[in-house]
């Protein structure tokens, strides 16, 4: 229904198409449709107590006056009680809160007016053909109030992704990690980046300019080295941690793994809180690889379950066992499944032996992978406690029928999975995004580039390279190619 609406309003607020101007502004980015105004919902569909529909261009105030006529615009940033009426009929469509926020004190440095009205979605529909019918109006394309935001320099790139990722977030710390990238952490850590840069260049050119004579103090090309050495020590530092800023973003992998009838669909049925694996006591009723997305201590994963690991089964069954296998070899976080009543088994010992102890022979770094060893079916051990081989690896007992043992789990994964993601509450921001790192990257090599080359002009140019990665970051130089893939992440209204 609201799609067919809005194609409604389109059709008749657009007309005739003509050619969509472009004008660069601000940040320096193609403003598409500049000077229309546009509009839309902005709140989410569907029926709701308040919808909030909202304007942005120059004609947001002769908008606002038409609906609200004859009463003049309210003051500015204060919400104001008015009847929204059809500019053309008259027709009374509700009564509801009004804002106005004239540029550039706004959202996106442009003229808006925000209608807070009841959430049926007759009074919606109503309110967005009335706008419609208001010369110089349009719909707003996805993400278009943002894009004209970071047009005049509102947001810089990494802000506008910090606000489309606090959009999406599900976890808390994705919530987190959002919110810092939204209020300009990683942006003003470029900035600082590209501060040196400019430095380091500046002294690079001073001696390629000056470098015969006596007035020129000693020391300026030392001081230019010093720099750059500096700035490759930071950046291979957050080179290094960008695999985990990817991970909260998209979410860890964790595969559960273990012999048959270990529990392990059990597990991820416990860890999700539905019923996403088929639980029975023959073994090796799980044959293909099972994923559901789960939230797990506030860190997203990708949680999947695979077959039982064991030799000698039926062709079907031998190729999960391989899917489970290669899945091991992609996940960021293992955690193995055994029956704490059957360790002696040939299974349960191979199963430590091909996959437990060689996972947990070295010390963990950020490229290795890591592992939980769960023994399930701790209320079937004995009442005096349990009596387990001393030689075991560091385990955890949990209960998946009873929920014993369960909290201290959530507790290891959620350190796990803080050493896999970092931790967005403490420490530097992380690169969340591929493009983070390639232009890191792309700097880094130019540094590198800068340090061989003999030729002062060289180096110079490499300096202004590794600069111009830095800015690409932010939004700066040539960005408007990835500004499409950016922006159709938002919703209409945003």
């Amino acid at each position: 229904m609201w799609r067919g609406l809005w194609s409604l309003v389109a059709r008749g607020a657009r007309g005739p198409r003509s050619p969509r101007s472009c004008t660069r502004q601000g940040s320096g980015a193609p403003v598409p449709g500049a000077g229309a105004t546009i509009f839309a919902l902005s709140s989410g569909q569907g029926r709701c107590g308040i919808a909030v529909i909202r304007t942005s261009g120059p004609a947001s105030g002769h908008a606002l006056r038409s609906l609200t006529a004859p009463r003049d615009l309210p003051p500015a940033r204060s919400a104001c009680l008015r009847l929204l009426s059809h500019p053309h009929s008259g027709e009374p469509l509700d009564r509801a809160l009004v804002l106005w926020f004239p540029g550039p004190q706004s959202f996106t440095g442009e003229d808006c007016a925000e209608f807070h009205v009841h959430g049926g979605s007759a009074v919606v529909s109503g309110v967005l053909q009335a706008l419609g019918s208001v010369p110089g109006l349009r719909p707003a394309e996805a993400g278009e109030f943002t894009r004209r935001a970071f047009a005049h320099g509102k947001l810089s790139l990494t802000e506008v992704e910090g606000l489309a990722d606090l959009i999406h977030a599900e976890t808390e710390a994705q919530r987190r990690q959002a919110l810092r990238q939204l209020d300009g952490e990683l942006g003003h850590l470029c900035h600082g980046w590209a501060k040196t840069l400019t430095k380091a260049l500046a002294h690079v050119e001073a001696y390629i300019d000056f470098g015969e004579d006596d007035n020129l103090e000693e020391g300026v090309l030392e001081r230019a080295n010093s720099q750059v050495r500096e700035l490759e020590l930071a950046l291979s530092a957050h080179l290094r941690d960008a695999r985990r800023g990817q991970r909260l973003r998209s979410g860890a992998h964790i595969v559960v793994t273990g012999p048959p009838n270990a529990g392990k669909s059990s597990l991820v049925n416990l860890l999700s809180r539905k019923p996403v694996s088929i639980v029975s006591p023959e073994p090796g009723t799980t044959r293909d690889v099972l994923e559901t997305p789960v939230d797990l201590a506030g860190f997203p994963a990708l949680l999947s379950d695979t077959a039982g690991l064991r030799e000698g089964a039926g062709p079907v069954e031998q190729e999960g066992v391989r899917r489970a296998r290669q899945r091991l070899e992609q996940a960021d976080l293992i955690l193995a499944v055994l029956d704490a009543t059957d360790l002696a088994s040939p299974t349960s010992c191979s199963f430590l032996d091909t996959v437990v102890v060689p996972a947990g022979a070295g010390s963990p770094s950020e490229n290795s992978q890591r592992l939980l060893l769960v023994l399930n079916k701790s209320d079937l051990l004995p009442r005096g406690g349990p009596d387990l081989s001393p030689h075991l690896p560091p385990h955890l007992l949990l209960s998946c029928l009873t929920g014993e043992g369960l909290d201290g789990l959530l507790e290891a994964l959620r350190k796990e999975l803080a050493e896999v993601c970092g931790d967005p509450s403490t420490g530097p921001p992380l690169l969340t995004r591929a493009r983070h790192q390639h232009h890191l990257q792309g700097c880094l090599d130019a540094l590198s580039h800068y340090k061989q080359t003999k030729d002062l002009a060289l180096a110079a140019e490499a300096l202004r390279l590794a600069r111009g990665h830095l800015a690409r970051i932010t939004g700066g130089g040539d960005t408007e190619e990835i500004l499409d893939i950016i922006f159709r992440d938002f919703c209409v209204g945003k």
